[in-house]
Order: C-alpha cells, then sequence, then structure tokens
C-alpha cells in the first residue's frame, strides 16, 4: 500500500499542534512510509553524539525531529492563507496540486 502525503520537500507549512504550534517552516523531508515530515527550525531535539573519528567533537547536538504530516498545513505562496490541497486533472491526465482557497497552483 502507498501512502499519500498532502505536503512535498520544499513546501511551507504551519504547524497545526505541538509545542510549536503557529509556527511557519519549509519541509526538509518527508517520509510517507512512516506518515511524517521534518520541518525546518520546528521541533528541535537534543542528540547526544559520540566523537567517532579522531579529532571529531561529541556533544549534545540540536536537530530537527519528525512529526507526523497530519499536524502540519500547507501555507499558499499566492494568499498566504494555510489550506487544504486539493488536485486538478486536466484533460491531457496531467494533475496539480491547488490551493482550496484561491484555486491557484502550488
Amino acid at each position: 500500500m502507498k501512502n499519500k502525503i498532502h505536503v512535498k520537500t520544499g513546501d511551507t507549512v504551519l504547524v497545526l499542534s505541538g509545542k510549536d504550534r503557529g509556527k511557519k517552516g519549509k519541509v526538509l523531508q518527508v517520509s510517507p512510509k512512516e506518515g511524517k515530515v521534518i520541518v525546518e527550525g520546528i521541533n528541535m531535539v537534543s542528540k547526544h553524539v559520540k566523537p567517532r573519528k579522531a579529532g571529531e567533537e561529541g556533544g549534545i547536538v540540536k536537530a530537527e525531529g519528525a512529526m507526523y504530516a497530519c499536524k502540519v498545513q500547507i501555507v499558499c505562496p499566492h494568499c498566504g492563507k494555510p489550506s487544504r490541497v486539493g488536485r486538478k486533472i486536466y484533460a491531457d491526465g496531467t494533475k496539480e496540486r491547488i490551493c482550496k482557497k484561491c484555486g491557484e497552483a502550488l
């Protein structure tokens, strides 16, 4: 079974719930199998890193954690409002994602 996610890498999204609710960020990575996304500057977690090579520093590193895709909503680049994603299928069979608020292509 193929899992569909409404956002793609590079989209600007608004966080709907959690500790970073109301913040906007760019999608860095999408994992359709898990249904998760990684958003730039959102859901920051502390990672304990061990030095692997000689001269390399270890310590605590801040990194973005994955979050469920259902907790984010796409922000339309045309109207600037968070909206749902619609799909338009043309006569030649090509598909396009559209904003449900203004009808423009995403």
